[in-house]
């Protein structure tokens, strides 16, 4: 069966080219995914998908099959916006192809996935390799804006609940089991304004934030983790005050945090840690999780704190092992097994909800958010090859179970 998989995907080479360069071509910022949701609806019909819905968040749902155990692929749909354009070499919404690579905003992050993801159930559906499953296709929004707000509502509210999701994000072809879980927290400071001109009248809030700024490189020094996902982060990504004017001291400073967690962290613990530091004790300081409640294109608003969980599947998963299975019947060889350094939507699926997670998908993640962001054809194909072939060993494996 795999030579027929892979010959199948090397005669689709040409369309899911066509198809990638054709969403590279439509701009899709969180929240502004609209034009690419129906670009992918018009491909999926196409293919002669089984049911597309497009759910009241904006996110769109490829069905194939009705059988007893459902997974599904997963790449978000929405991507970063093109930065400085004097960056870029080619046009980052063209989807130019030299020597076999494509080139463009999303390539890698992560329309190739889109595409292969979307061509892998063209393969099923070619190939007759239905079996007693349902497979969701899932075209996702607004992660680059909130990872996993979007499986957040697809298990809570669609009420799909996938014995495991593949998450399609760039692996550069290796297999991913887990990655680091994130926060996003600030930390205020308050003072009293006066005139400029007699400082000493007033308390100035960024000079009680400074010894918290120090603290806290002090205390990414200071964090730990495991081996496999590494130790946590802090990082002060951005200082903020406000005053009545440019003559007068800040009455109030503002750090806001990318607080990376580590396997043995939690939301509590990492809050914890900043708010017992002497520093922080000190100013008084108020230590806060932020929220996140973005409308998405539908105009569906859906909020949720900005904590993404952690997740690391076992070494010895059943999923794990039909993922690996699944590459080494296609490709003769043993894929390289690693985890991301970002954060997915994982952190809702598996972090949240607890359903395996497992990652495969096409590109090189250091070209994520570059201006020279690409991706190779011939991932393209192979991944399409792998998404058709993970169901039908995952549900055999399950049988033998």
């Amino acid at each position: 069966m795999h030579n027929e998989i892979l010959n199948a995907a090397k005669k689709n080479e040409q369309n899911v080219i066509k198809f990638l360069r054709d969403l590279i071509s439509i701009k899709s910022l969180s929240s502004q995914e609209e034009q690419v949701i129906h670009r992918i609806e018009e491909e999926m019909k196409k293919l002669g998908y089984d049911e597309i819905t497009i759910d009241p968040m904006g996110n769109i749902l490829g069905r194939i099959g009705k059988g007893k155990k459902i997974i599904a692929l997963d790449a978000h749909v929405d991507t970063v916006d093109v930065g400085n354009p004097a960056n870029w070499t080619v046009d980052p919404f063209k989807g130019d192809m030299k020597d076999g690579i494509i080139y463009g905003r999303g390539a890698c992050d992560m329309k190739g996935a889109v595409a292969s993801i979307v061509y892998g159930g063209r393969l099923i559906k070619e190939l007759g390799l239905e079996d007693d499953y349902t497979l969701y296709v899932v075209g996702s929004v607004q992660e680059e804006d909130c990872d996993g707000l979007c499986w957040q509502y697809i298990i809570q509210e669609d009420k799909i609940r996938p014995e495991v999701v593949v998450i399609a994000e760039p692996t550069n072809l290796g297999i991913y089991r887990g990655h680091r879980g994130r926060m996003e927290i600030e930390v205020r400071t308050k003072g009293i304004s006066c005139h400029g001109s007699a400082p000493e009248r007033g308390v100035n809030a960024v000079y009680k934030m400074a010894p918290i700024v120090q603290d806290i490189e002090k205390l990414n020094d200071r964090l730990g983790g495991e081996p496999f996902l590494g130790k946590g982060t802090v990082a002060i990504a951005e200082i903020r005050s406000t005053s009545p004017s440019l003559c007068a001291v800040a009455d109030s400073s503002t750090i806001h945090l990318d607080r990376r967690l580590a396997a043995t962290d939690t939301m509590e613990s990492a809050v914890r840690e900043i708010e017992e530091l002497p520093s922080v004790k000190k100013a008084e300081a108020e230590v806060v999780v932020l929220d996140y409640a973005v409308p998405s294109w539908r105009g569906l608003t859906y909020p949720t704190k900005k904590h993404y969980p952690t997740w690391l599947l076992p070494e010895d998963h059943p999923v794990l092992m039909s993922g690996i299975e699944s590459f080494e019947s296609l490709f003769g060889e043993k894929p390289y097994v690693g985890r991301w350094v970002f954060s997915t939507n994982g952190v809702a699926v598996m972090g949240m909800h607890g359903i395996p997670c497992i990652g495969f998908g096409p590109g090189n993640e250091i070209y994520a958010h570059m201006a020279t962001e690409q991706i190779p054809v011939e991932h393209l194909v192979k991944a399409m090859a792998w998404y058709a072939m993970f169901p039908l060993v995952f549900t055999s494996s399950s049988k033998l179970r």
